[in-house]
């Protein structure tokens, strides 16, 4: 096989194996309120809100984990953490929910921060477009499939039963671990493609000092891990990643909201009958539909020099605009606040089930916009020091999903959508900003933009 073409396969298996890892993971967090509110009903929101609290301190110590062990095995006991988190749900308890909510939540961070790293050594300038659309796609399967068998299963069902949670989070467990060890499946690229080898245990550093002082293995490890901290933290700073910080905050603050409130918003209206619970396993299977169009399109559009990341990212913004205005109109205000038996308030129109649904695609495909084409600029800006760059990213998007989970047991639907609108806004100008400037400085390299 060809290096490209190692390379190209290295990125399908890394989608596949967060897909089934996250067909498990988001189809859990997108019944999890549902399924909590009934076992633990004083921890709505409460288990995300955790976990991306962790996540945003735990990315100030993952690209040390990633430059120690290396992405692979990082990669997988991360998933293992995701495995015992959605395997709590088997049998619910409230000292092992918090438990595995902090767990996960270093797992997420060390799991993404490998990630960006495995993606970009295995890209090049001309490539990284196209990888990160192959990526975004495949892993956005994962609300399809997993949202499908739950609208399936629980079709009809009012009231959520522990046989029927026992049988999905058996099944969603046992697909989370195929995910796990299909990262073993990943092959280090040709080096001359990547000057670094990050899928062997890094070696010990071998400056002139300690060669003559006998220094441990030990101490070289904490040398590096120590320098990747550095980095990590300088990175922050720069005017480039401040710029994209505020696009980055505005995915944290949507994906909390497609990923946990919406769906709770919808299953909470009971104007929309009895099957409004089974309606929250289909809001995602249509997120997903969106996600993966956004994907799959941005990716095979690439090459078209015409479609460059702004037009991208302002048909991203739009897209969420007019989702907002029409859950503004369709979904009462009091929805992602109202008790167990839903709320029996109208908005603006008359609820109506496939207007929601469209909401749900403009959502994913708005999110795609955006998510694919920040790990396109990142991935090419910071190739060098993907690891730090793609921790900062997460540690960021991080904090502001869980700012969003905080909020969102106390705004109003408005105050949130209306957050979501001004965020949004200012995230696409600042993303338009630092676009502008990569452009003027890459004039004269073949720079390859989805």
């Amino acid at each position: 096989m060809s290096p490209e073409g190692k390379r190209l396969l290295n990125i399908i298996v890394l989608g596949f194996g967060f897909m089934f890892m996250f067909t498990a993971f988001q189809t859990c967090g997108n019944i999890e309120v549902g399924t909590i509110c009934i076992n633990f009903a004083a921890l709505r929101y409460c288990s995300m809100a955790i976990i991306y609290g962790v996540f945003s301190a735990s990315n100030l110590i993952a690209p040390s984990v990633v430059a120690i062990i290396g992405p692979q095995l990082s990669m997988f006991l991360s998933g293992l953490l995701y495995s015992g988190y959605i395997a709590v749900f088997i049998y619910p308890y409230t000292w092992s929910f918090y438990t595995v909510s902090v767990l996960v939540g270093i797992g997420a961070a060390v799991l993404w921060t490998a990630q960006g790293n495995v993606l970009a050594i295995n890209s090049t300038d001309n490539t990284i477009g196209r990888n990160s659309g192959i990526f975004w796609a495949l892993l956005q399967f994962s609300l399809f499939f997993g949202n499908l068998y739950i609208y399936f299963a629980w079709h009809g069902h009012v009231h959520i039963t522990d046989k029927d949670r026992q049988t999905v989070f058996i099944s969603l467990t046992v697909i989370s671990l195929v995910g796990c060890f299909l990262f073993f499946l990943i092959r280090k690229p040709d080096p001359e493609s990547s000057p670094s080898d990050p899928f062997e245990t890094p070696p010990q550093c071998e400056s002139t000092e300690s060669i003559s002082t006998a220094t441990s293995p030990c101490a070289g490890l904490c040398s590096q891990a120590l320098d990747a901290f550095v980095k990590a933290c300088k990175m922050f700073v720069t005017k480039e990643m401040l710029l994209l910080s505020v696009s980055i905050g505005y995915t944290g603050l949507e994906l909390t909201f497609y990923s946990g409130v919406y769906g709770t918003c919808i299953g909470a209206m009971t104007r929309f009958g009895k099957d409004a619970k089974s309606l929250i396993g289909l809001s995602g299977i249509f997120i997903g539909l969106g996600e993966i169009l956004g994907g799959g399109v941005f990716g095979m559009l690439n090459k078209n020099d015409r479609f460059g990341r702004n037009v991208v990212v302002l048909l991203g913004l739009i897209t969420h605009f007019v989702a907002f205005y029409l859950i503004f109109l369709n979904i009462a205000s009091n929805a992602p606040l109202a008790p167990e038996g839903g709320t029996d308030l109208q908005a603006y129109i008359s609820p109506s089930v496939e207007v929601a649904l469209l909401c749900s695609f403009l959502l994913g495909l708005g999110d795609s916009c955006f998510n694919t084409q920040l790990l396109s600029i990142i991935g090419f800006m910071f190739r060098d020091n993907s690891a730090p760059a793609f921790a900062v990213f997460k540690f960021i998007q991080s904090i502001m999903a869980a700012l969003a989970f905080f909020y969102s047991n106390y705004l109003m639907l408005h105050w949130q959508l209306l957050i979501l609108i001004l965020a949004g806004f200012l995230g696409s100008v600042t993303f338009f900003v630092v676009e502008w400037q990569v452009e003027s400085s890459r004039r004269d390299s073949d720079y390859d933009s989805i």
